[in-house]
């Protein structure tokens, strides 16, 4: 997943867990695990956007940077 799938899916999860108002919806087993997937999407969102940002600003190669931009971009297995 990239940086953005992993933050669309950090949204859904939570609309999942909660009503508009954002009440809690379902029961606290069900949305313990629904808000910890959130949470875990939501971190790995940002670490894409972290790392796009410093692949970005070093315009060398090098084995730390390129395994970097390819994290970034979803490619990694």
């Amino acid at each position: 997943m990239t940086g953005p799938e992993h933050y669309l899916e950090a949204e859904r999860l939570l609309c999942d867990a909660t009503d508009n108002d954002g009440d809690i919806t379902a029961t606290s087993e069900r949305i313990t695990a629904t808000l910890t997937a959130a949470q875990v999407h939501a971190t790995l969102a940002l670490a894409a956007a972290t790392a796009g940002q410093l692949a970005d600003r070093y315009v060398g190669d090098g084995d730390h940077i390129n395994a970097w931009r390819t994290a970034a971009n979803g490619d990694a297995k």
